[in-house]
């Protein structure tokens, strides 16, 4: 094993880690259930063409999930890092973005679940604090279900600096807080915004919050607390997702409406 690789396991992670371009698939174990699976996921395609393939009983490869009490469906691989994304680059060249900020937040199945979840809802990127960030656990890649193999995920040295350069730059910062004064719901999300979000237990580390430009909730019934992490995060990616597509409707619709506008008569 290369000191820069490490092992992935589940369907999803490893099928996603071989369609990604731009992911180096050293090795891949496979039962001969699972290599047919990946054939009919894809068959225009042989995903295992560039890579050594070893076949495996299910006991085999037992050995590459036991310690963390998960279920590798019969498939496990050994990848190299993606290359990671420069921060100050990325919103250079990109406007009315909308980036995840986590604060404390270091467990593998909630980052896994919430990388899946800002996947799926077109969320732009997510800031992490690099020494925090379980970028080898097989929790997370199996959490995340491919879905980091197109994520923007940006390790950075120091939160709290971080979020100042962006401030500097024209985002403005909502840290999601139960005891926030606006429902998250009443909020204008046009521009370049930062979802900042505390860890389950102690929420938003104090000197963190103060970045904030608001704290903001999300509105539920008083018989619950609180909501896990990931699903909370999940519920303001769709709110965000829909008000996106709902801009650029109005958008169009309003340069439609423009192009329907007779030119003015000149006498």
């Amino acid at each position: 094993m290369n000191k820069s690789s490490f092992f992935i396991i589940g369907q999803h992670a490893v099928i996603g880690a071989l369609k990604n371009p731009k992911r180096k698939v050293l090795r891949v174990f496979l039962t001969e259930e699972s290599k047919k699976n990946i054939h009919r996921k894809s068959p225009n395609k042989n995903l295992l063409n560039e890579t050594k393939v070893y076949f495996k009983t299910k006991k085999e490869l037992d050995k590459y999930s036991t310690k963390e009490n998960l279920l590798h469906q019969g498939y496990v691989a050994e990848v190299e890092h993606l290359e990671k994304p420069i921060l100050k680059d990325f919103i250079k060249e990109n406007n009315n973005i909308t980036l995840v900020c986590l604060d404390g937040v270091t467990d593998p199945r909630n980052i896994g679940s919430l990388i899946r979840s800002a996947s799926s809802f077109d969320i732009d990127g997510i800031i992490v604090k690099e020494r925090h960030f379980p970028n080898e656990s097989k929790l997370m890649y199996k959490a995340a279900s491919g879905s980091i193999e197109h994520m923007n995920i940006f390790e950075v040295s120091n939160i709290n600096s971080t979020l100042k350069n962006l401030k500097d730059k024209n985002f403005w910062v909502y840290g999601f807080d139960g005891n926030g004064k606006k429902n998250f719901t009443d909020i204008d999300w046009r521009g370049n915004n930062i979802l900042l979000f505390g860890s389950e237990g102690s929420g938003m580390h104090q000197h963190t919050s103060k970045y904030a430009d608001f704290l903001v909730r999300i509105e539920t019934n008083k018989n619950i607390e609180s909501l896990n992490i990931s699903n909370s995060a999940a519920i303001v990616f769709h709110h965000l997702s829909f008000l996106k597509r709902n801009f650029a409707h109005q958008h169009l619709e309003h340069i439609h409406q423009r192009s329907l506008k007779p030119y003015p008569l000149i006498h």
